[in-house]
């Protein structure tokens, strides 16, 4: 082979020379960017489609920034495999339209994120999938509603979504294996610090890493953890069909935010329950929703299953019209009025459960308050929310 003679400077500007990394060592894991990924040999990119699910072909299939993320939170859940997807909704859409098929049967409790119902009544309907909204607290419905050859999943959100109630996981899961059908279910409210559903017999566990593990309102990103290898190779190729990936630098931002995760999740879970308790029986508020207090209807499987409680919960007002609720939250400084919630800011969002529910037991003509704790100071944040409250219980303030 003849020997090659020194490159043109334009060459040298598109090559990167290589950099010993000899002695270098640091605790951040590196942004690895990529779109194309380069093989050794012809031969290597010929049989490329070997490497998959867990190997390097193209960005879509991930870099070394993104499967250290991967890498962390199976540990943490005690997963085979997790899959990084673009959000918290992605990763649900992701699993349902890889398990469900034309003539399938999927259950929703009737507590789920809101956009999980529309994704099954806009999406599924039209790929023939049939979906039926469960009680998530009447388990013999549930089996009754269980009990057919066509119903693949039971999605499971614990606590529900605004609601709050904490669902009998192992209870749920026992309904399932007996029928041969799949759980999922949704776990960013706790995390895996807080709770380990696929510990308690779920399959699949889907979390929004936007809020707790993101931790700054500012990254969008979602994941799955999987009980089952095989699962997680069909989910990969499926995310390949679709064309998603996600970004490295969201990536390394999620990696940033999960090392402070622990410490934040019990000052705003410790905030929260304080919180909580000095609400309950206040004027104006018909009930506090949080699984951690000895009143809730859920707080003992709340202590069975749960290893501790993050910063959010809800208030239900009690006959407040929307102009009182609305005066009342104009009276707030250092809580913020927007969606989502775990970053360090803390935020009330007035809730309506009108549209969102099926079943009768829940007020759904009421007016609730979410109500996400963020890392202020905690005599400030109850200042900023006891006005509020005196604000809701005195509407002529």
């Amino acid at each position: 082979m003849s020997q090659l003679a020194k490159p043109d400077d334009q060459t040298l500007c598109v090559q990167h020379p290589a950099v010993s990394l000899d002695g270098y060592q640091s605790f951040s894991t590196p942004v690895y960017r990529a779109s194309t990924i380069v093989f050794d040999t012809p031969q290597a990119y010929r049989e490329r489609a070997q490497r998959s699910p867990d190997g390097y072909t193209y960005g879509l299939s991930g870099t070394p920034t993104s499967r250290t993320l991967e890498a962390q939170l199976s540990s943490l859940n005690g997963a085979v495999r997790t899959i990084i997807v673009p959000s918290g909704q992605a990763a649900i859409s992701a699993l349902m339209l890889t398990v469900l098929k034309a003539g399938d049967h999927v259950l929703l409790p009737d507590n789920v994120y809101p956009p999980v119902k529309q994704f099954a009544s806009e999406l599924l309907v039209h790929c023939g999938v049939a979906t039926s909204v469960y009680d998530p607290l009447d388990l013999p419905a549930l089996e009754r509603a269980a009990d057919t050859e066509r119903t693949r999943l039971i999605w499971i959100e614990s606590p529900g979504s605004t609601s709050m109630e904490v669902s009998d996981i192992p209870a749920i899961v026992r309904i399932a294996r007996s029928r041969g059908i799949m759980t999922g279910c949704d776990n960013t409210w706790a995390t895996a610090l807080y709770c380990k559903p696929l510990q308690l017999g779920v399959d699949v566990v889907a979390e929004a890493l936007t809020k707790y593990v993101g931790g700054h309102s500012d990254l969008l990103l979602g994941s799955l953890s999987f009980a089952d290898i095989e699962l997680y190779g069909r989910v990969r190729r499926q995310l390949a069909n679709l064309g998603v990936g996600v970004s490295p630098d969201d990536c390394s931002l999620a990696l940033r935010g999960i090392e402070t995760m622990g410490v934040r999740l019990e000052r705003v879970g410790k905030v929260a329950a304080d919180f909580a308790q000095k609400i309950e029986g206040r004027a104006g508020i018909a009930e506090v929703l949080h699984p951690a207090l000895p009143t809730s209807a859920s707080h003992a499987l709340w202590q069975r299953d749960f290893a501790g409680s993050s910063g959010v919960f809800t208030l239900r007002l009690a006959g407040t019209s929307q102009q009182a609720v609305d005066r009342a939250l104009g009276e707030l400084q250092v809580f913020a009025i927007g969606a989502s919630w775990g970053g360090t800011r803390s935020l009330i969002a007035p809730m309506s459960l009108a549209n969102d529910r099926s079943f009768a037991d829940m007020d759904r003509d009421a007016v609730y308050l979410r109500i996400s704790i963020g890392l202020e100071s905690p005599s400030d944040l109850w200042r900023d929310l006891e006005n509020m409250l005196n604000a809701l219980a005195d509407p002529s303030r």
